[in-house]
């Protein structure tokens, strides 16, 4: 009974990790952006998003769109992980027409925008590497905008969510 319920988290781990990247591909798609960037870095990603829910470390990751000559950011979505896993149910899925509703409503950002992937982690979290600290771009003046579920796999998953400036 172990071996299966071990085999089942490891099968939920690639599921949330390969359509969390598969939902910031759609995201970077949909808002007119060129995904060769991530694209470029699916590998090293998907690993360091593998290894960390493995862990239990990811947190939060997150795709800021900015500006890049006032480095200011357009919209941020967050895909935060939930730890939920239970070895009694079998529901998985993306909710991939929910993000595109929100793109949408979020608006398309300029066409010199440019974006980034981040991974919070817990502290003391594995060493990855090509990954490292960094900060976040400020959100003063924006609202975040919760969409709930975006990607479960048994109860592993993430709740998704995007910041817009405030008054839109």
């Amino acid at each position: 009974m172990t071996r299966v319920a071990v085999y089942s988290y490891a099968h939920s781990v690639t599921y949330v990790a390969d359509n969390i990247l598969k939902s910031l591909k759609e995201i970077i798609r949909q808002s007119g952006l060129n995904p060769e960037h991530l694209v470029g870095k699916w590998a090293s990603t998907l690993n360091a998003i593998r290894i960390w829910i493995e862990s239990g470390h990811l947190e939060l990751v997150v795709l800021e769109i900015y500006h890049p000559k006032t480095d200011e950011l357009i919209t941020r979505w967050d895909l935060t992980i939930v730890y939920a896993w239970t070895s009694s149910d079998g529901s998985f899925w993306t909710d991939t027409e929910q993000l595109a509703y929100h793109v949408r409503k979020a608006g398309i950002p300029p066409e010199q925008a440019r974006y980034r992937v981040l991974l919070q982690t817990k502290p003391d979290s594995p060493h990855v590497d090509g990954w490292s600290d960094t900060s976040y771009r400020s959100t003063s003046g924006m609202v975040r905008q919760s969409l709930g579920s975006t990607v479960e796999h048994s109860g592993l998953g993430a709740q998704g969510g995007y910041w817009r400036q405030d008054g839109c």
